[in-house]
């Protein structure tokens, strides 16, 4: 049998159940769907391949994912490691297995990408809330992030196939669907237009659920959609990352403290059982005490409860790198200091 080995993000998530359903006549395959969210991902991604070949001598290793497709040369440099695929060849990684392939390393430009993978998956396996991915890779280009240079740009999957998808998985008793995407907000034509469109072609969908959700992006049509129907489910996750305006334009984020703040107290005023949880970054580059102090006030005045915190990690490519770096010792204090002051993320 095939084992799918999955590191990082939703995306990812979803992904390694596509692979686990096109190769499940395999056998003795290891695919490896890695992250490349921090450096420190990146030495996690390592460390889990030496750890399976250890315990699988004579298995065949494909590493793909985020981190294949910005460092190749690092993981086929890896005596553990068969074959390495990008993020475009994942989507085709049937035509590479079935293939006699000479090459360790097969990973194209990821911005000459303009598609997405057609292929339905039937579940999740030890899930009870599945996945779908309605768009991939990311126009925008924060300081610290590298994702898009592992995705690509922003490209959307057509409605007609979201719609299949989450009907597909309502058949095999999904009752929670949770929408996914790298930068999910950005869905094109519109993502209050998708979420309308998916409510109103099926309108028995028991729960529907968001990924992290962009708060420059979320407009009016998006809250008064949340007012109407009482299947979106009332929790909202938002990619904060900081509660400083000053740190957040350093960051080249597109909301302000403020912006946060009333987004979270318009979705209360049409569901006032709404919760919210979001993404934190301690220690940035720069970042002072006083910086941080804010973040911590964020989460009280916009009432943020659940709390997905990370130390900054130097991501090298990103301009955030080249920055004064914060010592990683202050870095992990604020974060736990912040920790401290929400309930944690279990997904």
């Amino acid at each position: 049998m095939v084992e799918v080995v999955t590191l990082g993000c939703r995306i990812n998530s979803y992904e390694s159940e596509v692979l686990k359903e096109k190769l499940a006549a395999l056998d003795n395959v290891i695919i490896v769907n890695t992250c490349a969210v921090t450096g420190e991902a990146e030495r996690q991604c390592r460390q889990t391949i030496r750890k399976l070949r250890k315990e699988n001598p004579d298995a065949r290793i494909i590493v793909t994912g985020c981190a294949a497709q910005i460092a190749p040369q690092k993981f086929a440099a890896m005596p553990e490691v068969d074959l390495v695929l990008g993020n475009k060849e994942k989507a085709e990684i049937e035509k590479y297995l079935s293939e006699d392939i000479c090459e360790k390393t097969i990973v194209g430009d990821i911005f000459s990408y303009d598609d997405y993978d057609r292929y339905l998956i039937t579940g999740f396996e030890g899930r009870h809330r599945a996945f779908v991915q309605i768009q991939q890779g990311c126009n925008h280009r924060c300081a610290y992030c590298i994702v898009p240079y592992a995705r690509g740009n922003n490209r959307s999957v057509k409605e007609e196939d979201i719609i299949k998808q989450i009907k597909e998985l309502l058949t095999q008793g999904f009752k929670e669907i949770c929408l996914t995407g790298v930068d999910a907000c950005s869905y094109k034509p519109s993502f209050s237009g998708l979420v309308a469109h998916i409510l109103e072609q099926i309108p028995d969908l028991p729960s529907l659920q968001f990924g992290s959700l962009d708060p420059a992006a979320i407009d009016k049509d998006f809250i008064a959609l949340v007012g109407k129907y009482k299947n979106i489910h009332p929790h909202f996750h938002l990619s904060v990352q900081s509660g400083d305006n000053q740190v957040l334009k350093k960051m080249r984020r597109r909301h302000s403290r403020e912006d946060v703040i009333k987004l979270c107290n318009d979705i209360r005023a049409v569901r006032p059982e709404a919760t919210f949880g979001a993404d934190f970054i301690c220690g940035f580059p720069t970042e002072t005490d006083e910086n941080f102090m804010n973040t911590v006030k964020l989460v009280d005045e916009a009432q943020i409860t659940k709390l997905h915190v990370f130390p900054y990690s130097e991501r090298p490519g990103t301009p955030a790198a080249n920055m004064p770096q914060i010592p990683v010792e202050i870095r992990k204090e604020r974060a736990r200091i912040l920790r401290e002051h929400g309930e944690p993320i279990n997904d």
